[in-house]
């Protein structure tokens, strides 16, 4: 496998109330922020042309960077931390290829990084 970084978009939002999303998303941020090899960073939203607020964060969507032989570990991460919870991975590659995903357990997580680590091998 190669070192290159794979973009990825994790959306685990659902219908639990913002406080829990909250503080889920700090949670998460904060423990992938040591996962070796990972960047990762928080969601903002984009503040409407002409406003003066800056936008907040958004609940339930991180942003990572991640090197192809991480990810076995970022992907074991979120499945031990978000277990059965659903979460959307948007997957984009330096030459352009996007992969998405939508697991709802731990195998369907495993099943999608496989398929994301077969791809980094395509040229």
């Amino acid at each position: 496998m190669t070192d290159k970084l794979v973009s990825l978009e994790l959306d685990f939002q659902d219908d639990a109330p913002e406080s829990t999303q909250e503080k889920l998303t700090v949670s998460l941020y904060q423990q992938l922020q040591k996962v070796p090899g990972l960047k990762v960073d928080r969601v903002a939203e984009v503040a409407p042309d002409g406003s003066r607020s800056s936008g907040r964060f958004l609940w339930g969507l991180l942003q990572a960077e991640v090197g192809i032989p991480g990810i076995k570990d970022l992907f074991g991460f979120l499945g031990d931390r978000l277990g059965d919870k659903p979460i959307v991975i948007k997957a984009k590659f330096a030459d352009g290829r996007v992969f998405e995903m939508t697991a709802h357990s731990r195998a369907e997580l495993a099943a999608g990084r496989e398929t994301l680590e077969a791809m980094a091998k395509i040229k």
